[in-house]
């Protein structure tokens, strides 16, 4: 039998579970991020947030702005500022895609989670979305009571 160890670099250090109910996704891009020393080793921990967070094109660059990456403990000195903005790594043709999209058609930049990829590099999803108006939030929440019922539904029933 082959068994396959879990990849301890494959995780994921921060998600925005709310992302997902107060937008609507259209798509979805990987980025690098720029990181110092320490913020890696903080991210390594897991105790990162990004519930806040917003990407945002300044000077023909885009930055992530609002995460909240909590000091290394034994960092000291050379420790990072919790809040700075910090520059995504993205082609031209991807940030020009994401300018666009987010100048012409009223979208934003939602940071979806931070993890860190095959080779340990750590990535952020970042999704072009439309916010969701309030009836269309309580129409997702129907439909995955729903789910939760009809799953439990057939499990009662075989």
């Amino acid at each position: 039998m082959n068994h396959k160890k879990a990849d301890p670099n494959n995780k994921i250090a921060a998600e925005n579970r709310k992302a997902r109910f107060s937008y609507e996704v259209i798509d979805t891009i990987e980025a690098g991020l720029v990181l110092t020393g320490t913020e890696v080793k903080s991210l390594r921990q897991g105790q990162a947030n990004i519930q806040e967070s917003y990407a945002s094109a300044e000077g023909g660059e885009i930055w992530l702005i609002n995460s909240y990456v909590p000091e290394y403990l034994q960092g000291n000195r050379f420790n990072h500022e919790p809040r700075r903005r910090r520059k995504l790594l993205l082609s031209k043709r991807e940030m020009a895609r994401l300018q666009q999209s987010v100048a012409r058609e009223g979208m934003t930049m939602v940071p979806l989670k931070i993890y860190f990829n095959d080779k340990g590099r750590a990535k952020l999803l970042l999704a072009i979305a439309r916010g969701k108006n309030l009836h269309d939030k309580r129409e997702s929440e129907k439909q995955r009571d729903w789910n939760r019922e009809k799953g439990r539904l057939l499990k009662e029933r075989g």
